[in-house]
This record gives C-alpha cells, sequence and structure tokens, in this order.
C-alpha cells in the first residue's frame, strides 16, 4: 500500500503584474506549491473569502494601484487568520520597519529570483505555521479556562442548593453529564445560566410584591 502524497499548500500572491505574478507562481509550483494570484487587493479579499482556511500564506506586493499591500495586510491582519509577507521594489529600513509593525512573518526585496524567494518564502511559512498553532494553543486554553470556570460556578451551586460537599457536588454533576452523554462543562453551563434566570425572576417578583 503506497504512502499518501501530502497535499501540496496554497499560496495567494497578490501583485499588478501579471508577468510577475505567472513568474511567482512557475517558481512555487516547482518548489512544491499550489498557488492562486490576484491583481489587487480587492480581488485578493475576494479569494481570501473564497478559500481562508486553505491559504497558508499571502504574499503581497506593497505598492499597488488603489489599496495598498499595507493596507490590505492591514485588513488581513484585523479581519482574517491569513498570515502574509510583503514584496517590495524598495530596500531600506523604513519599509523593513513598516513591514514588521503591520505584522509581515517576511520580506522579499526586487527584483525577484528563485534563490532569493525561496528560502525567505519558507522562513515566512514557517513563522506562519508557528503563529497559527499559538493561536489554536490560545483557543484550546481559553476554552478549557472558560469550561472549568463553568464547572466550578456549577458545583459551587449545588453545594449551596443541597448542602453537600464539592467532591459529591462534582460526582453528581459528572454522574448526570455521563448518564446524559453529554460534556460536563454543557450541563454546568446551562445549571449556572438557570440559576442566573431564577435570580433575574426573583428580583422581578420581589419588585411586582413590594409595588403592591
Amino acid at each position: 500500500m503506497s504512502a499518501s502524497v501530502p497535499a501540496r499548500r496554497l499560496i495567494l500572491l497578490v501583485d499588478d503584474d501579471p508577468l510577475l505574478l505567472d513568474y511567482l507562481k512557475t517558481i512555487l509550483d516547482h518548489a512544491g506549491y499550489d498557488a492562486v494570484s490576484a491583481q489587487s487587493a480587492a480581488e485578493a479579499l475576494q479569494r481570501v473569502a473564497e478559500r481562508e482556511a486553505d491559504i497558508a500564506l499571502a504574499l503581497l506586493d506593497i505598492t499597488m494601484p488603489g489599496m495598498s499591500g499595507l493596507d490590505l495586510a492591514r485588513r488581513l491582519k484585523d479581519h482574517t487568520s491569513v498570515a502574509f509577507m510583503f514584496l517590495s521594489s524598495v530596500d531600506d529600513a523604513e519599509t523593513a520597519r513598516q513591514a514588521a509593525s503591520h505584522g509581515a512573518v517576511g520580506f522579499v526585496v526586487k527584483p525577484v529570483d528563485a534563490a532569493r524567494l525561496l528560502p525567505a518564502f519558507e522562513s515566512a511559512l514557517a513563522r506562519a505555521d508557528e503563529i497559527r498553532q499559538l493561536r489554536r494553543t490560545e483557543a484550546n486554553l481559553n476554552a478549557a479556562l472558560t469550561a472549568g470556570r463553568e464547572t466550578s460556578l456549577a458545583v459551587g451551586l449545588l453545594m449551596t442548593r443541597f448542602q453537600t460537599d464539592r467532591n459529591t457536588a462534582f460526582e453528581v454533576l459528572r454522574d448526570h453529564a455521563r448518564s446524559n452523554r453529554r460534556k460536563i462543562n454543557e450541563v454546568a453551563e446551562q445549571l449556572v445560566s438557570a440559576e442566573e434566570l431564577l435570580n433575574s425572576l426573583h428580583g422581578a417578583f420581589a419588585g411586582r410584591l413590594k409595588g403592591k
């Protein structure tokens, strides 16, 4: 049985020069990548809307008519999960500083050749992968902490309501979740929400009785 061939990673190329786009696509194709191109920032945003989850990295020309590469980068950073690096015809410290301040994971100076592009590109892609992994880890940690807080609150409610100890309250909550084939944090969240609703209604009833 032959080993499965790993999927080719997708790169978004953004430049207003169609000849350069074709050249970049050829370089990346020979290096084992797939590429989709856009000749403007607006077209690039459309490509992202269509295939955001598939795009491993975007390569953006800094200077383009209309929305610049820097403005596009800001949109990508604020509203998507797509990592990006820059292409620039200017090689100076200020341009590099701007690129870094916008969150770029790499920077390549034109004219582009394969010998310089591929090492910079692969380094940027590795950095993009690290950032994605950190985001996933942070999201998982936040989810775990949120679930932990909900469970702790639910256990406290059960202890107060039924005058029992923490271990017993947790075991009852866990067993109830298991018997109903649900996650304990889901049951905990439902219990906390119900308690909040009851407290809210209690306040409403108290207000009505006071007004009579």
